[in-house]
């Protein structure tokens, strides 16, 4: 089973070992749900917020009502078995627009956007990178940067990676928006 995570800082390992025992406990609940994870993520130092962050499997949009049931579901879960020690937070949100690119499906998905990576180790002596997303396969994430030269990414080396709010992306997003109001209405 794959574990989905975004590092916005180095992280340590318990922190990381517990988003690993959280993904393992929700994604099947999920699955069931017809849900699918992008990210379970541990994130701040005094106040814990547990974030988990999903799409429907169907690929149509997450609503408010979605995040309420599944953050009961996983409520229900998470206090049965208890990964996190000390006080925490729930937080159950959609990925967003400007979502961040995580699964290998992600950049297949959002190729032809724009995209802003951070590395964890320099590639070709830069961590930072901007351009165009050209998809990915298990081990790589391909980009075409600005100056048309085409760069390869290991996916185990990114830190984070997001899309870039473009008038582009928002037309795509509405796009899918028709169609699955369209699916739906079928």
């Amino acid at each position: 089973m794959a574990a989905f995570f975004i590092l916005d800082s180095i992280k340590n390992s318990s922190d990381l070992r517990i988003e690993q025992r959280v993904t393992a406990l929700i994604e099947p609940i999920l699955i069931d749900m017809g849900y699918e994870l992008v990210r379970v993520a541990l994130l701040g130092k005094q106040t814990l917020t547990l974030q988990i962050m999903v799409d429907r499997a169907n690929g149509s949009l997450i609503n408010i009502e979605d995040c309420k049931q599944i953050s009961h579901a996983m409520s229900a879960v998470l206090d049965v078995y208890n990964p996190i020690e000390s006080a925490w937070t729930l937080e159950v949100s959609s990925a967003g627009i400007d979502r961040p690119l995580i699964r290998v499906k992600d950049w297949n998905r959002f190729a032809g956007h724009l995209a802003k990576v951070e590395m964890m180790i320099p590639i070709e002596g830069r961590r930072r990178f901007s351009g165009i997303v050209l998809g990915a396969d298990e081990q790589n994430a391909r980009m075409r940067l600005d100056t048309d030269l085409e760069v390869v990414l290991p996916l185990s080396e990114i830190r984070k990676a997001k899309l870039v709010l473009t008038d582009s992306l928002i037309d795509a997003c509405n796009r899918m928006i028709i169609a699955s109001s369209t699916f739906e209405v079928e």
